[in-house]
């Protein structure tokens, strides 16, 4: 009896497990061999990006003991694995947009069209201000240097977004800095430490702005390196807390910015967005004011400056606010119209910036065609920097110096042209020049043809 007991159990256990699910390998897990009828689950792999930690996939084996399918050819074989519950919210959204929309795809690459051509405008912008701003001495000053900061800031973040985007465009396996967790991470931190900055000196803007016109009533007294130490180190502090918190809970960083950790970085901008917009109004209620009671040319200056901000603020703050809005939509003109938007504001936000505080600045205009009449000028005239000069005024005061350049420039052209009446006559006056003294009067150089100073 006990005998016949266990041919039975042998028996049974055969013809039960003949009908199992067998063990399957889905690419991302090992699934054990699961009974008809029953689920299986697994903790979901974390190396795959956009996972929630802690949650679980789970496959379902039928009753025949074949793993269930989708009805997808490619499920039928191996099966199929929900990894739903596995999926940020929004990311599983995003999905099953695409999923409905069948232009989801061509929108997607529309899209990346847009965001490389807008980058790519703004790179080339913001280096040709950053010449401009760098090379003519007249434009240092406050307001410049933190343009200049700004102008920093945003390219910094147009390179990194290009370094990124870049990388995505080659094939899965050829990528660089995707298949590199270390060189992901760190372009990510100071893609997203770039763009904090960027924010901060677009609030260190507003402020600047707002100092002028409310508090100092038209005074260029700034606090310079107190906004250089706050636009540069906040951001750093910021960005810094977001790294730690994401390297304690996070294994990945894949769609970081649908998690809720990235407030730790978008609390700070949009703050920065709503407190400029408050100085604007602030700034235009008093603008409007001095305007009635002045006419000086220096209102006029800053009435420039607000005009531009006026248009960039609410610009910078529009593409954030359209990225708050969401992205769940039915119809796929209602996707691409977001998403074209959206994504040309916010990549063309560098060129926006290099148009309205440098192309469109009067002072930048001024330099710039100053040094290009001047250019001409010397070049339809067949004017060497040692021609055709003549010494106006070398009397001696013991109030005033000379730099050391200056004498040695004179001394040298003399050396270099042909001798006449008029050169030696210059030449005795440079003579009485003492050799590099320190008490000798600054000397003015005039150009013989035009008869104008340079």
């Amino acid at each position: 009896m006990p005998l016949l007991r266990f041919r039975h159990s042998l028996y049974y256990i055969h013809v039960y497990a003949s009908t199992w699910c067998p063990e399957v390998f889905d690419n991302f897990l090992c699934w054990p061999a699961t009974p008809p009828g029953q689920n299986v689950s697994l903790p979901c792999p974390e190396r795959i990006n956009g996972v929630i930690i802690g949650a679980k996939a789970y496959r379902r084996c039928l009753e025949d003991g074949r793993w269930e399918t989708r009805g997808d050819e490619k499920d039928k074989d191996k099966g199929y694995t929900n990894y739903n519950n596995c999926l940020l919210p929004q990311l599983l959204d995003l999905l099953k947009m695409c999923d409905e929309i069948k232009e989801c795809a061509q929108i997607t690459r529309t899209t990346r069209t847009i965001e490389m051509v807008g980058l790519s405008f703004s790179l080339i912008s913001l280096i040709v201000s950053l010449i401009i701003f760098f090379q003519y001495r007249v434009l240092k000053n406050n307001r410049t240097k933190i343009h200049k900061n700004l102008f920093i800031a945003t390219l910094l973040q147009v390179v990194f977004r290009l370094i990124k985007y870049v990388d995505q465009e080659l094939k899965a396996g050829d990528r660089i800095i995707e298949n590199t967790p270390i060189l992901d991470e760190a372009c990510i931190t100071l893609l997203e430490y770039s763009k904090t900055a960027m924010f901060t000196w677009m609030f260190i803007e507003g402020l600047y702005l707002h100092n002028v016109i409310t508090v100092t009533v038209f005074q260029e007294y700034s606090y310079i390196k107190i906004y250089f130490y706050v636009g540069w180190t906040a951001p750093a502090v910021i960005t810094a807390v977001w790294v730690w918190t994401m390297k304690m809970v996070r294994s990945n960083w894949g769609f970081y910015y649908f998690l809720p950790y990235y407030w730790i970085l978008e609390g700070p901008r949009s703050t920065i967005i709503v407190v400029n917009l408050l100085f604007l109004i602030n700034i235009i209620r008093v603008l409007i004011v001095k305007l009635r009671e002045s006419h000086t040319s220096e209102i006029e200056q800053v009435r420039k400056a607000v005009r531009a901000a006026i248009f960039l603020l609410p610009l910078m703050g529009i593409a954030n606010i359209l990225f708050w809005m969401g992205y769940r939509f039915t119809q796929g003109w209602k996707l691409a119209l977001w998403s074209y938007t959206s994504y040309f504001l916010n990549t063309f936000q560098g060129f926006f910036v290099a148009i309205l505080y440098c192309f469109l600045n009067g002072e930048v205009q001024t330099a710039v065609k100053n040094s290009f009449y001047l250019h001409m000028s010397l070049r339809n005239h067949d004017y060497t920097p040692c021609r055709n000069l003549t010494l106006i005024s070398t009397a001696p005061d013991p109030e005033q110096h000379i730099e050391k350049e200056s004498t040695n420039w004179i001394r040298y052209c003399l050396k270099q042209n042909k001798k006449s009446p008029e050169e030696k006559e210059i030449r005795e006056s440079v003579n009485t020049l003492p050799k590099l003294s320190d008490e000798t009067d600054t000397t003015i150089i005039e150009d013989k043809s035009s008869e104008t100073k340079v």
